[in-house]
C-alpha cells in the first residue's frame, strides 16, 4: 500500500504524510456548512416561507440579494487581506457565525432582521470558501486535480442534505424548524471540518503576466460571459424550487433540489477531467447550454419528469462552469484572473434577483426563462472565445488549474 494511503506507515521510524483524502474531506466538509447550507439552504426554505412566513416574492428576492452582496464583501476581504486566508481562527468564528445565523431565521418575523442576518450568512460564507479553497491550493498542490474537485463537491453533498432536511420536514410545512434543523446541520459539518489546515504560509509571488493586448481581448470576452453566468445561474439557484412548486406537487421542488446536490458533487472533478482532453473554451460552450436548457425545462415544459431532469442538468454544470472558467482565465495569463472572474460573478449574482423581481408578480416561470435567455448569452460569448482562441492559435487548455466553484 503506498504511503499516502496510510497516515500510521513508516518507513525506517520516518512518518509518512498524512492521506490527502482526510484534508479533502475536511475541505468538503466545509465548503458543505458555508456553501450548500449556509448559501443555498435557503432555496428549498422558501417556498416554505412564502406560505407560512408571509414572505412575499419581492421580499425573498431581497433577501437573496442580501446575501449575494454579503458574499461579494467576504470575497473582496479575502483578496485585499491575504492574511485573513491563513487563519484558523477566522475559518473557526466563521463557521460559528455562519450556524448561529442559520438558527436566529426562526426567531423572528422582522424582514429587517432577515436581511441582515443573510448579509452575515453570505460574509461568513464568501470567508469559509475562500480560506477553504486557498487550503487546498497549498496543501494538495502536487496531488492529482481530481482531488480538489471532489472537495469542491462538498458544495453539492451540502445541497443534498440540506434539501433532504427540508423535504423531511414538509408534512409539517414548518419553516421554523427547517431553518433549526439547517443550523444542526451546518454545526454537525463544522465539527467535522473544525481541524482543517488553512494556507501555512504566504503564497510565492505570483509569475509576471503574460498576457499580451490579444489575450487582453479575449480575457475581457471570457469575463462577460462568466458575469452573464453568475446573473443566470443565481435565478434558477434562488427560485427553482419555488417554480417546480408552482405547478407541481409540494414534494417536487425540495425532491428536486436534492437532486441539484447529488448531481453536483461529482461534477467539478469530472469536468476537470474532460479538461485535460477538450479545449475549455469549447467545454464551457456545451457547459452553458446545456445548463440553459435545464433552467428553462421547468417554464416551458413541466411536469415531474421535466423537473427532475431540470436538477440534473442544472447540478451537473453550474460548479462545473466555474471550474472551466476560472481554468481558461488563469490559462490566458491575465493578470489576477481568478480575482476578476470571481468579482464579477459575484456582481452578477447580485444583479440576477434584482433584475428578475418585476417578474416575480406573475410567479417564477418568467424569471427562469429570462435566466435560461442570460444563460445562453454566456454561452455565446463562449463560443466567441473558442472562435477567436482558435483562429489565432491560442490555447486555453492546459495543465488543469486547482480549483473550481467560484462561489
Amino acid at each position: 500500500m503506498p504511503g499516502w494511503l496510510s497516515p500510521a506507515h513508516t518507513d525506517r521510524g520516518v512518518a509518512s504524510p498524512p492521506s490527502p483524502w482526510s484534508h479533502v474531506a475536511r475541505a468538503a466538509a466545509a465548503l458543505a456548512a458555508g456553501m450548500g447550507v449556509g448559501r443555498f439552504v435557503y432555496t428549498p426554505i422558501l417556498p416554505v416561507m412564502h406560505a407560512r412566513a408571509g414572505l412575499s416574492a419581492a421580499s425573498g428576492a431581497h433577501l437573496a440579494t442580501a446575501n449575494y452582496v454579503g458574499y461579494l464583501v467576504g470575497a473582496l476581504a479575502g483578496i485585499l487581506a491575504p492574511p485573513l486566508v491563513r487563519s484558523p481562527v477566522l475559518l473557526r468564528t466563521c463557521l460559528l457565525a455562519l450556524t448561529g445565523s442559520l438558527a436566529a431565521m426562526p426567531a423572528t418575523h422582522s424582514t429587517t432582521v432577515w436581511l441582515t442576518l443573510r448579509l452575515l450568512a453570505g460574509i461568513a460564507s464568501a470567508l469559509i470558501f475562500v480560506i477553504a479553497v486557498s487550503s487546498l491550493h497549498s496543501h494538495l498542490r502536487e496531488h492529482p486535480a481530481h482531488l480538489p474537485g471532489w472537495a469542491f463537491g462538498g458544495v453539492g453533498a451540502g445541497i443534498a442534505l440540506s434539501g433532504l432536511l427540508v423535504l423531511a420536514l414538509r408534512p409539517v410545512a414548518d419553516w421554523r424548524a427547517a431553518w433549526w434543523a439547517s443550523a444542526a446541520l451546518a454545526a454537525l459539518l463544522t465539527a467535522g471540518s473544525w481541524n482543517l489546515r488553512p494556507e501555512p504560509a504566504p503564497a510565492p509571488a505570483a509569475q509576471p503576466g503574460t498576457a499580451t493586448p490579444r489575450t487582453h481581448r479575449w480575457f475581457g470576452v471570457l469575463f462577460a460571459s462568466y458575469t452573464l453566468e453568475g446573473i443566470g445561474y443565481i435565478v434558477a439557484g434562488t427560485f427553482l424550487v419555488a417554480a417546480i412548486e408552482q405547478s407541481s406537487p409540494g414534494w417536487l421542488g425540495s425532491g428536486a433540489w436534492v437532486l441539484v446536490g447529488l448531481a453536483a458533487v461529482p461534477s467539478s472533478a469530472l469536468w476537470a477531467r474532460l479538461g485535460r482532453r477538450w479545449s475549455r473554451p469549447g467545454l464551457l460552450l456545451v457547459a452553458l447550454v446545456v445548463q440553459a436548457v435545464g433552467v428553462a425545462l421547468p417554464a416551458l415544459v413541466g411536469g415531474v419528469s421535466a423537473a427532475l431532469l431540470s436538477a440534473v442538468l442544472f447540478g451537473a454544470t453550474f460548479i462545473g462552469v466555474s471550474t472551466l472558467a476560472l481554468a481558461a482565465g488563469a490559462r490566458l495569463g491575465f493578470p489576477r484572473s481568478v480575482a476578476l472572474l470571481t468579482a464579477g460573478y459575484s456582481v452578477g449574482q447580485i444583479l440576477g434577483p434584482l433584475v428578475v423581481t418585476p417578474l416575480l408578480r406573475h410567479g417564477y416561470h418568467q424569471a427562469l426563462v429570462l435566466a435560461a435567455v442570460v444563460v445562453l448569452m454566456a454561452a455565446a460569448a463562449a463560443a466567441v472565445l473558442r472562435v477567436g482562441l482558435r483562429e489565432r492559435g491560442l490555447r486555453a487548455s492546459p495543465e488543469p488549474v486547482r480549483g473550481g466553484y467560484g462561489g
